[in-house]
């Protein structure tokens, strides 16, 4: 399968998180925005989209940067739970 053409390589602190969506977007030249979902990141996706052009941007990111998602935070607080214990 051919490498997708990408217009751009954007470092993830450059998009903007929207937390009600989970939802990263980035302005697209044409005037929409790229998009990209949270748990398409989480799930080692990379490339966001335009919805109203073919331009796609591929997003710079370790998993590290990303937000910690609910099972994540109660994994969290259920290991320092069991460390204070």
């Amino acid at each position: 399968m051919a490498e997708p053409s990408i217009y751009d390589e954007i470092e993830l602190e450059d998009l903007t998180y929207h937390p009600s969506t989970t939802l990263y977007t980035y302005p697209c030249p044409c005037g929409d925005q790229f998009e990209i979902t949270l748990q398409d990141l989480r799930d080692g996706e990379e490339i966001a989209v335009c919805p109203s052009c073919s331009l796609m941007i591929r997003v710079i990111f370790e998993p590290s940067d990303l937000p910690a998602g609910e099972s994540q935070k109660e994994e969290s607080t259920a290991m320092a739970v069991e460390m204070v214990a």
